[in-house]
């Protein structure tokens, strides 16, 4: 899968931090739009990248509006993108 850059960065706090807003530790990540998905920005698929953690998540369906993230090992994606390579 090609990716786009993008400077689009996505804040979220981390379980770690309290509920009560004042101590928050919050995290960025940056996500890259495939280059397979429609210019039209409905059908999206996204991917952020960590050193131990590959985040993949379908902007139609936002995990802050009720949709579903993936968050695999990089052993897992590369796999991933060896079986889908194949098809």
């Amino acid at each position: 899968m090609k990716v786009e850059e993008s400077s689009e960065l996505t804040w979220f706090k981390s379980s770690y931090s309290t509920g009560d807003g004042g101590e928050c530790l919050e995290v960025a990540l940056a996500w890259h739009k495939s280059s397979y998905s429609t210019g039209s920005g409905g059908e999206c698929v996204e991917i952020a990248t960590c050193p131990t953690t590959i985040h993949v998540r379908d902007s139609k369906h936002l995990p802050e509006h009720g949709g579903a993230a993936l968050a695999l090992a990089p052993a897992s994606w590369d796999a991933f993108l060896g079986f889908a390579a194949r098809g």
